[in-house]
């Protein structure tokens, strides 16, 4: 593809509360084995971009430490390959990432030594799976300057949250407003932009000129009247995990079978990176029903509608219900957890009780 991939997944989302107090939001586990990060970045390896940048910042231990070896996305090459860029104190630069737009600016140096006529930046907090190459053509197509790629939410969902979006009848954004208290329109972005690196380059030295540090705030929203910023709609599965809610409901997909096809046995594939655990074990005694036991488990007790991470102990007696459980937590007996996340590395004492709400999930 002639395209190099940039991700952001440098930020921090207050609506996550504690669970992003221990790991970047592009590092959050989904579905037994994966982490957030895992989609962009095979939908990058299977549209083959071959060079990829991943901009980390906020409590990125875990997510570098799941990036230092490329070769699960198969990035391992000598044309091209990942690159993870932290912030960097320079003689010019003291700063932090003061936004995306600022993030790019400081690793402009990247864009500069690329060759590809085009850049897909993509966030790193969506589930989902896309061809960029549709996008691009998509793209060149419409002889546009921006390409944001949308999607159109149900009516119960909180458009909020997003980037919300109209156009006219060619598909050119004609309003574009970042996070609304109101609003009666349900297309929101996804958070993925094509562009060509000639002009993105421009743009964000334009706007480092400037000091204005937001992608979306200063660039999209600022130039949707002079610029060509057309939106290409997507109608398969996405979701954004940065709110407790959201990240729940997300994980509790995943226990439909015809989601759990669609990524895992369809084509194209969603890779992550492979730790060496044993199967999942299940002792006498033991009743899963409706639920992802990932490797390393050991059960006791009964398990229903819920998703349990690696390396997760549960004890005799113990019921778990409409549940997330992340990695290495310890389970006495007796222990009650109905509608609740469980973070990891936690022990939960024997003969306890723990029930959040459907509509409010306890951590």
């Amino acid at each position: 593809m002639r395209a190099i991939g940039i991700i952001l997944a440098g930020g921090n989302s207050a609506r996550m509360k504690q669970l992003s107090n221990k790991r970047a939001v592009g590092a959050m586990m989904i579905a037994g084995g994966y982490r957030s990060i895992d989609f962009v970045l095979s939908n990058m390896s299977n549209s083959h971009i071959q060079k990829v940048a991943v901009f980390t910042q906020y409590n990125a231990k875990s997510l570098n430490e799941h990036l230092n070896s490329s070769k699960w996305w198969d990035f391992g090459r000598k044309q091209g390959g990942l690159y993870v860029f932290t912030p960097t104190i320079t003689a010019d630069n003291g700063f932090w990432y003061r936004g995306t737009a600022d993030a790019i600016a400081q690793n402009l140096s990247f864009l500069k030594n690329s060759h590809e006529p085009y850049v897909v930046i993509a966030s790193g907090d969506g589930v989902y799976k896309i061809d960029y190459n549709k996008v691009l053509e998509y793209h060149i197509s419409k002889k546009a300057d921006i390409t944001v790629v949308t999607k159109q939410l149900p009516e119960e969902e909180d458009a909020h949250r997003f980037g919300v979006i109209k156009t006219d009848e060619e598909g050119r954004i004609t309003e574009f407003e970042e996070k609304p208290i109101i609003t009666s329109a349900n297309t929101v972005s996804i958070g993925v932009y094509v562009i060509r690196r000639r002009q993105l380059i421009e743009l964000i030295e334009k706007a480092e000129q400037e000091e204005r540090h937001d992608f979306v705030k200063d660039i999209l929203i600022r130039y949707k009247g002079v610029k060509r910023i057309y939106a290409y709609n997507m109608d398969s599965y996405w979701r954004n995990i940065a709110s407790v809610d959201s990240y729940y409901k997300t994980n509790m997909d995943f226990l439909k079978k015809d989601i759990r096809d669609y990524f895992f046995k369809q084509y194209p594939d969603i890779y992550s990176k492979v730790e060496d655990l044993p199967p999942a074990k299940y002792n006498a005694g033991s009743t899963v029903k409706n639920s992802l036991v990932s490797s390393g488990c050991i059960i006791n007790g009964t398990v229903e509608n819920s998703i349990l991470f690696k390396q997760v102990y549960v004890g005799n007696n113990c019921t778990i219900k409409n549940s997330i459980v992340l990695n290495d937590v310890y389970i006495g007996d007796n222990v009650y957890i109905e509608n609740c996340i469980v973070e990891s590395r936690d022990t939960i004492r024997a003969n306890t009780t723990y029930v959040g709400e459907p509509d409010n999930i306890k951590i």
